[in-house]
């Protein structure tokens, strides 16, 4: 699947206190996130962007290349909220793997969720993507996801 930035721009709108399901590609869909320092940079990135308040994270998984995200937004549009994600992400793993430019495909896809039931089927979609794609046998054998349902300790 590609993402033409351009073209996934027409009529999007950003509605406040929406759900959105986005999806971010890596350039060159390069498996960037096959290194643990990588994916775990990442998700730190993802953990700074619900401390904003501009954005509540409600389940995430980061895939060897691609980033599923199931957002609350709260403020501001989608277009700056990814906008500042991927280069706040591409400069920091730039910092931890030594190296240096673009890491993300431009664009990225959402999808607005609309009803509760679609929220939580829109969560079980991310947080299964690693069992789809054969690379665990148990989604909880899989470190990187997270979901708000999940109690923490």
């Amino acid at each position: 699947m590609r993402f033409h930035g351009r073209e996934l721009r027409k009529g999007r709108n950003s509605v406040p206190n929406q759900a959105y399901l986005l999806t971010s590609v890596t350039l060159n869909r390069e498996p960037v996130f096959e290194q643990w320092l990588t994916a775990s940079t990442l998700a730190r990135e993802i953990h700074h962007a619900g401390q904003t308040g501009r954005v509540e994270s409600l389940a995430w998984v980061i895939m060897p290349n691609h980033l599923h995200w199931l957002v609350l937004l709260k403020e501001g549009p989608l277009s700056q909220l990814m906008q500042q994600f991927k280069s706040r992400s591409a400069i920091a793993l730039n910092r931890v793997a030594d190296t240096h430019g673009p890491l993300w495909q431009k664009g990225y896809h959402d999808r607005s969720i609309r009803h509760d039931e679609d929220l939580l089927a829109a969560a079980r979609y991310v947080i299964a993507n690693p069992l789809r794609a054969g690379l665990v046998r148990h989604v909880g054998l899989y470190p990187f996801w997270d979901a708000v349902w999940l109690q923490h300790h």
